[in-house]
Protein backbone atom coordinates (compact mmCIF):
# COMPACT_ATOMS: atom_id res chain seq x y z
CA UNK A 1 0.00 0.00 0.00
CA UNK A 2 2.68 2.56 0.98
CA UNK A 3 4.36 1.52 -2.42
CA UNK A 4 1.37 2.76 -4.03
CA UNK A 5 0.71 6.14 -2.03
CA UNK A 6 4.45 6.87 -2.82
CA UNK A 7 3.88 6.55 -6.23
CA UNK A 8 0.79 8.58 -6.24
CA UNK A 9 2.34 10.98 -4.78
CA UNK A 10 5.51 11.15 -6.84
CA UNK A 11 2.75 11.85 -9.80
CA UNK A 12 1.00 14.47 -7.87
CA UNK A 13 4.20 16.15 -7.51
CA UNK A 14 4.99 16.09 -11.08
CA UNK A 15 2.05 17.40 -12.31
CA UNK A 16 1.83 20.04 -9.58
CA UNK A 17 5.39 21.18 -10.64
CA UNK A 18 4.62 20.83 -14.68
CA UNK A 19 1.31 22.98 -13.63
CA UNK A 20 3.53 25.62 -11.66
CA UNK A 21 6.09 25.78 -14.66
CA UNK A 22 3.41 27.18 -17.21
CA UNK A 23 3.50 30.78 -17.51
CA UNK A 24 -0.32 31.09 -16.52
CA UNK A 25 -1.27 32.82 -13.31
CA UNK A 26 -4.17 30.12 -12.30
CA UNK A 27 -2.32 27.21 -13.64
CA UNK A 28 0.41 28.15 -11.12
CA UNK A 29 -2.27 28.15 -8.36
CA UNK A 30 -3.62 24.99 -9.03
CA UNK A 31 -0.50 23.26 -9.31
CA UNK A 32 0.15 25.32 -5.69
CA UNK A 33 -2.76 23.59 -4.65
CA UNK A 34 -1.66 19.99 -5.99
CA UNK A 35 1.75 20.32 -4.45
CA UNK A 36 0.31 20.69 -1.08
CA UNK A 37 -1.65 17.66 -1.69
CA UNK A 38 1.04 15.67 -2.37
CA UNK A 39 2.84 16.84 1.16
CA UNK A 40 -0.63 16.00 3.21
CA UNK A 41 -0.10 12.34 1.01
CA UNK A 42 3.29 11.76 2.16
CA UNK A 43 2.73 13.31 5.42
CA UNK A 44 -0.11 10.50 5.62
CA UNK A 45 1.83 7.90 4.53
CA UNK A 46 4.99 8.70 6.70
CA UNK A 47 2.67 7.76 9.65
CA UNK A 48 2.15 4.58 9.45
CA UNK A 49 -0.72 2.98 6.98
CA UNK A 50 -2.07 0.35 8.84
CA UNK A 51 -5.57 -1.14 9.49
CA UNK A 52 -5.39 0.00 13.87
CA UNK A 53 -7.68 0.46 16.29
CA UNK A 54 -8.49 4.28 17.36
CA UNK A 55 -6.04 6.16 19.89
CA UNK A 56 -8.97 5.98 22.54
CA UNK A 57 -7.65 5.88 25.96
CA UNK A 58 -10.26 3.34 28.35
CA UNK A 59 -11.04 4.79 31.57
CA UNK A 60 -8.53 4.42 34.07
CA UNK A 61 -5.90 3.23 32.15
CA UNK A 62 -2.92 5.46 31.61
CA UNK A 63 -2.22 4.26 28.20
CA UNK A 64 -3.96 3.39 25.12
CA UNK A 65 -3.89 -0.69 24.12
CA UNK A 66 -1.18 -1.71 21.48
CA UNK A 67 -1.96 -1.24 18.06
CA UNK A 68 -3.44 1.95 18.12
CA UNK A 69 -3.29 4.52 15.69
CA UNK A 70 -1.40 7.54 15.39
CA UNK A 71 -3.38 10.57 15.28
CA UNK A 72 -0.68 13.27 14.85
CA UNK A 73 -0.06 13.34 11.39
CA UNK A 74 -3.54 12.69 11.17
CA UNK A 75 -4.27 15.82 13.25
CA UNK A 76 -1.72 17.65 11.00
CA UNK A 77 -3.01 16.74 7.76
CA UNK A 78 -6.10 18.01 8.94
CA UNK A 79 -4.99 20.92 9.17
CA UNK A 80 -3.15 21.62 6.62
CA UNK A 81 -6.20 20.82 4.27
CA UNK A 82 -7.90 23.55 6.02
CA UNK A 83 -5.00 26.24 5.75
CA UNK A 84 -4.69 25.18 2.23
CA UNK A 85 -8.45 25.65 1.23
CA UNK A 86 -8.10 29.42 2.71
CA UNK A 87 -4.95 29.76 0.51
CA UNK A 88 -6.11 28.70 -2.20
CA UNK A 89 -9.25 30.76 -1.89
CA UNK A 90 -6.75 33.78 -1.36
CA UNK A 91 -4.94 33.39 -4.35
CA UNK A 92 -7.86 32.55 -6.71
CA UNK A 93 -9.02 36.06 -5.45
CA UNK A 94 -6.05 37.47 -6.00
CA UNK A 95 -5.16 36.31 -9.29
CA UNK A 96 -8.87 37.55 -10.34
CA UNK A 97 -7.97 40.80 -9.00
CA UNK A 98 -4.57 40.84 -11.07
CA UNK A 99 -6.50 39.73 -14.03
CA UNK A 100 -9.23 42.73 -13.49
CA UNK A 101 -6.14 45.26 -13.14
CA UNK A 102 -3.92 44.38 -15.87
CA UNK A 103 -6.20 41.95 -18.22
CA UNK A 104 -3.77 39.10 -18.62
CA UNK A 105 -3.41 36.06 -16.59
CA UNK A 106 0.18 35.63 -18.21
CA UNK A 107 2.80 36.31 -15.73
CA UNK A 108 5.67 37.46 -18.09
CA UNK A 109 3.01 40.35 -19.05
CA UNK A 110 2.94 41.52 -15.34
CA UNK A 111 5.48 43.95 -15.50
CA UNK A 112 4.63 47.21 -14.00
CA UNK A 113 7.40 47.33 -11.63
CA UNK A 114 9.76 45.92 -13.73
CA UNK A 115 11.95 48.22 -16.43
CA UNK A 116 11.64 47.14 -19.75
CA UNK A 117 14.76 45.43 -21.07
CA UNK A 118 16.40 47.49 -23.78
CA UNK A 119 16.43 45.36 -27.32
CA UNK A 120 18.79 46.22 -29.54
Amino acid sequence: METIVAVLAGLLVAGGAYLMLSGNLVRYILGLTILSNAANLVIFAAGRMATAAPALTAYGADAPASGVANPVPQALILTAIVIGFGLFCFALTLAYRAFYAMGTARMDAMRIAEPREDRG
